[in-house]
């Protein structure tokens, strides 16, 4: 049986950079296509969580606002009339640095490290004028467990201001680095006034509105895989959740 709201993360899109989270346009398109063809309709994260609107529902993420998705995965999502979410580590945009933090450091002065440019705040906009979600990835993407109280309130806060002072409007969402969420940090998104949160998590889990589990797409998955992953993730899950 298919899932009833299916939420995809993915990272960058590219044909070359071997990362494990870039995906290739032609395998991006045909896994979004997929869904689609079996009766899925996409929105956004926030939309989905507080408003089901169909009883298959598609939600597309992005984290870490990669160049690539607006370069190569906005035009075939406008085609196919999808709106995505992408989820922002505010301190990026328009800083002039490379995003670089655990895990994708190791790209940093390789051929490959344009791959790590950030998105500027205006493209950003054109992304949220063009129906799309620009949600919280916290401003510096540190691993939220192992940073002390005042940090984890500072990030949360910070990212939420940023991207409602930048893109004019609320900032509901948020996704955790590295998708890991503990109950001390989802207790301070709340505090922090989100209403929803994404995870990647390793194994089925019930679904919260503050700890929703995705599934992350990685390089050189099938559709079919995804759509296999996507029946294994979650459990127990009821919607939709209200707004603030």
């Amino acid at each position: 049986m298919n899932p009833r709201l299916v939420v995809l993360c993915y990272h960058g899109l590219s044909d070359t950079w071997p990362d494990d989270t870039a995906v290739t346009p032609a395998d991006f398109g045909a896994q979004i296509e997929f869904f689609l063809g079996r009766g899925y309709r996409a929105t956004t994260f926030t939309d989905a969580l507080t408003n089901l609107p169909a009883p298959r529902t598609l939600v597309v993420t992005f984290d870490d606002a990669n160049e690539s998705v607006l370069r190569l995965g906005a035009p075939l999502l406008e085609r196919l009339g999808v709106p995505a979410t992408i989820f922002v580590p505010t301190d990026y945009p328009d800083s002039g640095r490379l995003m670089s933090w655990g895990g994708i450091d190791r790209w940093l002065g390789g051929p490959h490290e344009p791959e790590l440019e950030c998105l500027g705040w205006e493209s950003l906009r054109e992304l949220a004028a063009a129906g799309w979600e620009i949600g919280s990835h916290t401003a510096g993407h540190p691993l939220l467990t192992e940073v002390d109280d005042a940090t984890l309130a500072r990030e949360l806060a910070e990212s939420k201001r940023a991207c409602e002072c930048e893109i004019g409007s609320p900032c509901y969402s948020l996704a955790y680095p590295y998708g890991i969420a503990d109950n001390r940090i989802v207790r301070a998104a709340r505090v922090a006034g989100y209403a929803v949160a994404a995870t990647v998590p390793i194994t089925p889990v019930t679904a919260l509105p503050l700890r929703w589990p995705r599934v992350g797409v990685y390089r050189g998955e099938s559709a079919r895989r995804v759509m296999l992953r996507a029946q294994r993730r979650m459990f127990g899950a009821a919607l939709p959740f209200r707004r603030p």
